[in-house]
């Protein structure tokens, strides 16, 4: 019998130590050190890598193809990786739990008609898995399930059935007979996560991985996770609102800026091919406190509503809260307004809300959101055709956005007259071509006085 072997591994990057150390080294975090035994079996692995290992190359001998993609009936997931799945490719796939990561990809493999699809599921029974699929509704004749969690049974499958996509839920149910920790712990994803890369890149076949995360919102697992695999997708929003959002922290053959917008319904996930038209509500009156602002998700425009609401304190200290925009900056454009343009607000309850649950991190909607602060103080709507596209800098100024072609050609394609934006934003556009009214501002002031008087 082998002698055990234990080590101490950093639940946070990975990092392995021969002892217990109260701060790790190499991420610099405090208690993350957890012991592991390691007990792997002496096989033929490594004497069948040596007889296949591959031989050098020169570069400019390497023969030129085009990669060809699996375009999948997802038209959000194809943009958000680049035009498809590319063979071979490792996709790691994280969320929050009851997000919908597995139903997203159970849906893709029930929808990808001509491509056969082995779903692995180490969480759910194969009836469990099969409510969900009438559900959603079957349309795939070659989506075959397998409730499994070894990885060495797994392999055998996979060399069996020879599946074209391959996905497996989750990667920390996963373990190997040659390690004797339990599932989920450093060594056991970091093992099985390699013995699938291995055979993805020998046969070409995508696999993609479904991840779950911690309690500080990241990938559960070491580090060198998501430096193993192709792509890092990860998919965002909030259980009680409707709307999903999946973009990628990392993708090696595509953008990592691009984003795909999903709808949850009872049937399963929908694509929002316009965000913009579902992220604006349909008033028919105009109300205080609410305006359009112009961000950026990843490369792709989208219009999102602003909504404030200002009142006198009720209390000694006056609440400041924010849903959807960071607080710090809201605290930090009301000190403007306080100091450079003379509004009195340090006396008032503000609370701000981006509608559809979506979280701006987008600095152009600074204008947007100073402007709905004003126009709830004051209790003067803002026209329902305006727009806004512009940050707040710390003197007042408004200064230029980046893409303000794209913002403008947004804004006018879904029908607004006017759109107020930076002066500096005005180098290189023609006005001539463009259908929508471009309001150029350089201070706060000179907005205020065009929207109230």
């Amino acid at each position: 019998m082998a002698k055990l072997k234990k080590l101490f591994f950093c639940q946070n990057c990975g990092a392995q130590a021969s002892k217990w150390i109260g701060k790790c080294p190499s991420c610099n975090e405090w208690n993350t050190y957890v012991e592991e035994i390691v007990q792997k079996s002496t096989n033929q692995k490594s004497t069948n890598s040596l007889q296949r290992s591959a031989k050098p190359t020169l570069i400019h001998t390497i023969e030129d193809q085009l990669e060809t993609r699996y375009k999948t009936p997802d038209l959000e997931l194809n943009r958000v990786l680049g035009g498809g799945v590319v063979p071979g490719s490792l996709l790691l796939f994280g969320g929050e739990p009851g997000i919908g990561k597995s139903t997203l990809l159970l849906q893709l493999s029930l929808k990808w008609v001509g491509i056969k699809i082995l779903y692995i599921s180490g969480e759910e029974s194969q009836k469990q898995i099969k409510l969900r699929a009438e559900r959603i509704g079957i349309d795939n004749k070659e989506c075959y399930l397998l409730t499994e969690t070894s990885i060495q049974n797994i392999l055998q499958q996979l060399e069996a059935n020879k599946p074209d996509i391959v996905i497996i839920d989750s990667i920390q149910t996963i373990y190997t007979a040659e390690i004797d920790s339990a599932p989920g712990s450093i060594s056991q994803i970091r093992e099985c996560t390699s013995d699938l890369m291995r055979f993805a890149k020998e046969t070409s076949t995508p696999i993609f991985l479904i991840g779950h995360i911690n309690k500080e919102g990241n990938i559960a697992g070491p580090k060198v996770l998501e430096h193993m695999v192709d792509v890092v997708m990860q998919f965002e929003g909030d259980r009680h609102h409707l709307y999903r959002i999946l973009r990628t922290t990392k993708n090696r053959f595509g953008p990592t800026n691009e984003i795909g917008i999903y709808e949850m319904k009872a049937n399963g996930l929908e694509q929002v091919s316009n965000p913009s038209e579902v992220l604006i509500s349909n008033r028919e009156e105009q109300l205080s406190g609410s305006c359009i602002a112009s961000t950026l998700e990843g490369i792709r425009p989208i219009l999102i509503e602003v909504q404030s609401l200002v009142s006198s304190a009720a209390y000694g200290t006056p609440q400041r809260s924010a849903t959807g925009f960071d607080l710090r900056r809201l605290n930090m454009l009301l000190a403007v307004l306080e100091k450079r343009c003379g509004f009195r607000l340090a006396a008032k309850d503000v609370f701000l809300n981006i509608a559809g649950g979506i979280k701006v991190e987008d600095p152009a909607i600074d204008l947007a959101v100073i402007a709905s602060i004003l126009s709830s103080a004051e209790d003067i709507p803002i026209n329902l055709k305006y727009c806004f596209a512009a940050e707040v800098g710390l003197s007042g100024e408004i200064r230029a956005v980046n893409k303000i072609e794209q913002r403008i050609q947004e804004a006018e394609k879904l029908g607004f007259t006017k759109m107020f934006l930076s002066k500096y934003n005005l180098k290189g556009i023609e006005k001539n071509s463009i259908g929508i009214e471009l309001v150029s501002v350089g201070k706060i002031e000179e907005v205020f006085h065009y929207l109230f008087g």
